[in-house]
């Protein structure tokens, strides 16, 4: 049997620093279609928009090649950036360390750092934000900073929760199917996990990693038993 992984996605709302002393206003990742990763920049909106950028996907290889040359660049210029970052011991560090960080990558930071993402860190930011915002006298400079930091502590604390909570849910999916795979009656099993409501999104997507690992490791037997698995889960599972 293959063996179990663990993977995870959430979309949260996320701050970027300012590079000239303007007006500041956070930024939001978008969950779109054709660009998961929003690699190509600021979306086209709309449904007549998002066609017409598949229908010229499809009847165009050379644009078809192009976007996925640009797709690769730009995994790769992540990861590379992702391998050269060192971050700050302390508190106050890390306040920069976030709002210098790219949009698209305050996520995997939030993973990447979640012990230090403790009490201690939110009540220094806590703090700083209290002497901002009771400032006898503010400088324009002060007022964008509190704007940046209000953003950064609002989309800190609900990544952090968002987190914890898919956390809680793949150690419990993960938990679900060992005892999916490993049960002598599957049907009886899984109408179990329907009475606790443990048939969910979590489970699914933790059993289409270990289908995917089979295939890649060339485990046939292994990714056909869990496929059809897969469309009992559905069958089952209430969203």
């Amino acid at each position: 049997m293959a063996a179990l992984s663990i993977g995870f996605a959430t979309t949260i709302p996320v701050v970027r620093n300012r590079s000239r002393p303007t007006r500041y206003a956070p930024a939001r990742i978008s969950c779109i279609g054709w660009d998961p990763e929003g690699i190509l920049g600021p979306p086209q909106t709309g449904h007549i928009a998002r066609r017409e950028f598949k229908r010229r996907l499809e009847k165009d290889s050379e644009a078809r090649e192009e976007f996925e040359r640009q797709v690769r660049e730009e995994k790769a210029r992540r990861q590379s950036l992702r391998m050269s970052r060192v971050s700050p011991a302390t508190p106050a560090g890390l306040i920069e360390y976030f709002l210098d960080t790219e949009a698209q990558e305050i996520e995997f930071e939030i993973a990447r750092l979640r012990p230090q993402l403790n009490e201690e860190f939110f009540s220094h930011l806590k703090f700083e934000l209290g002497q901002l915002r009771f400032a006898v006298s503010k400088t324009e400079d002060m007022e964008d900073r509190l704007v940046e930091l209000e953003a950064l502590q609002k989309a800190l604390q609900e990544g952090t929760e968002a987190y914890d909570k898919m956390q809680a849910e793949l150690i419990t999916a993960k938990e679900n199917l060992t005892k999916i795979l490993t049960s002598k009656d599957v049907r009886t099993t899984l109408l179990e996990l329907v009475e606790k409501n443990q048939l969910n999104r979590s489970l699914l997507t933790l059993l289409d990693e270990n289908i995917a690992n089979a295939h890649r490791g060339n485990q046939k037997q292994a990714a056909e038993f869990m496929e059809k698995l897969r469309g009992s889960v559905l069958r089952y599972m209430t969203v």
